[in-house]
């Protein structure tokens, strides 16, 4: 029951074999680079500051959506604990008397 089942071999042919001949390899073609047709981007001391700033202000609005969230969990965790001690001092209190 739990011993391995193995697929049956592979009965296809084996592969034909190919001659060899014996004659001299041929030189290797040289490598040209292609040259790309799409122009290419440079920066200006303008763009790179606005690029900057842009990327800052990424930063500081993902950093504030995070802390937000964090704080919203912790007031909500907060709050489930002061609901959670009020009912067991009621609870208890009931059981007093």
């Amino acid at each position: 029951m739990f011993t391995p089942k193995y697929p049956p071999q592979d009965t296809a042919p084996p592969p034909a074999t190919i001659p060899q001949t014996t004659t001299a390899p041929a030189p290797a073609p040289a490598v040209v680079a292609p040259v790309s047709n799409r122009p290419t981007v440079q920066l200006t001391p303008g763009s790179a500051l606005a690029l900057a700033a842009g990327g800052g202000a990424v930063v500081l609005v993902v950093g504030a959506v995070l802390v937000s969230m964090l704080l919203a969990v912790a007031i909500t965790a907060v709050s489930v604990a002061v609901c959670a001690v009020v009912l067991r001092s009621l609870l208890n209190h009931e059981k007093g008397h």
